[in-house]
């Protein structure tokens, strides 16, 4: 995707563009890790050994304990980008890099369920899904009894989620289409700022501030996506 001019304003469709108030809410969620001392040291012998002392496997006390949103990257989760978006039939570069965009926040799920109690349109999940979404893309398909309260907690759904979601706009976009945005650009701003907005933008009118921003953002991840799902 080379880069291109940038995009509207912002809807319920999928990632969010807002900035989260971060002095006014004063949540900070901190992990605070204890660090797993070696016990496998073994005391020097009276005689010297001929043999080659024994190569300790790791064990649960020295293995890291720390969460998948401990310094979350998303390329951690590439290998459910590239099976999602296989299934939807989208552009897991185009999945990844949207996976980037928002991971602008901290995706801790007491983080997030706290910042619900204070928002009045929260996103979940580390695609920051909205319910009204969520709850339409779920419709008929492997993960419709779920419910968007588990993205949060959920990864691999939130990914699942996002994939069908970006298939479902795709869907919406108009046949004859003018050359102002690629296809996974209007995708993007369709997941930012809605499908109604997307539909515009594919026709030529040239987006917003606010959802330029994100594709703008889109452009500076996209080629560490690209490399993240390549493997």
């Amino acid at each position: 995707m080379s880069p291109r001019p940038a995009i509207g304003r912002t809807d319920y469709g999928g990632g969010v563009a807002k900035r989260w108030a971060w002095a006014a809410v004063g949540v900070l969620v901190v992990g605070v890790w204890a660090a797993c001392s070696d016990n496998n040291a073994t005391k020097p012998t009276s005689q010297p050994s001929t043999t080659k002392p024994a190569v300790t496997k790791p064990t649960a006390s020295t293995t890291s304990t720390k969460p998948w949103y401990d310094d979350y990257d998303p390329a951690r989760f590439a290998p459910e980008v590239r099976r999602y978006a296989k299934q939807a039939g989208i552009n897991p570069q185009l999945l990844m890099a949207i996976l980037y965009n928002e991971a602008y926040k901290p995706h801790d799920p007491k983080f997030e369920r706290q910042w619900a109690q204070v928002d009045s349109d929260p996103a979940f999940g580390i695609a920051n899904m909205h319910r009204p979404a969520f709850d339409e893309t779920k419709r008929g398909r492997d993960f419709a009894k779920r419910k968007w309260e588990e993205l949060p907690d959920n990864p691999a759904l939130a990914i699942e989620a996002a994939a069908w979601h970006l298939h479902d706009l795709a869907k919406r976009l108009p046949a004859k289409r003018a050359d102002l945005y690629t296809k996974d650009e209007l995708l993007a701003l369709g997941y930012n700022a809605g499908g109604g907005n997307m539909r515009i933008f594919a026709r030529g009118r040239k987006a917003g501030a606010q959802a330029s921003s994100y594709l703008d953002r889109l452009h500076d991840n996209w080629t560490k996506a690209g490399q993240a799902v390549s493997g």
